[in-house]
């Protein structure tokens, strides 16, 4: 895994072996910052199942203004610590929080993110799940995009209460979606 563009470009984060991660490709993480690229610099990004933090240490290196990730599993946290002291990104810009993911979204009550990423263990199958906890939450805005990515296979709607599928890709066995909210024609 490496980074693709900013001002970590090119550098690579740092090797693990770990059974329960999948990491977002570069050909998938490529596609997904070209169609967010004129909204993540000066972002807030929320990187929900942050892994070891692939999208979060991208969106830093593209000029997000602010980073919060959502891991709970150890091993993820240790490799995301290591990327962190690899590139030296602080604290300020990368916040991690080590909660469960479900369990953050419902009590979130700050502002809204402009961009949240959600890639949910590929174990799991919970991408209908965190959908639908996301769309009764604070974390979005009336002008958030959110991508989440899912097995080409799993059950997923096209709406959300008021988050509506915008675009969708499949990249082999992976299906990228983003989703925004609904406007209303008055």
């Amino acid at each position: 895994m490496r980074i693709i563009s900013g001002k970590f470009r090119g550098q690579n984060l740092v090797p693990f072996n770990a059974d329960h991660i999948r990491p977002t490709t570069d050909r998938v993480k490529e596609s997904l910052f070209n169609r967010l690229q004129f909204d993540i610099e000066g972002s807030r990004v929320l990187d929900l199942f942050s892994g070891t933090g692939n999208l979060s240490f991208e969106s830093i290196s593209r000029g997000a203004k602010e980073v919060q990730a959502v891991e709970l599993n150890k091993k993820s946290v240790e490799i995301f610590e290591k990327n962190r002291q690899k590139l030296k990104v602080g604290r300020e810009e990368l916040k991690l929080h080590k909660i469960d993911v479900f369990k953050f979204v419902q009590n979130y009550s700050g502002p809204a993110f402009d961009i949240v990423f959600i890639d949910p263990p590929f174990t799991e199958k919970w991408g209908d799940k965190v959908m639908h906890v996301v769309a009764e939450s604070l974390v979005y805005g009336p002008s958030t995009r959110i991508a989440i990515e899912t097995a080409k296979k799993e059950p997923f709607a096209d709406s959300y209460g008021p988050l509506v599928l915008e675009h969708q890709k499949d990249y082999g066995d992976k299906k990228l979606s983003f989703f925004c909210k609904e406007t209303s024609e008055e």
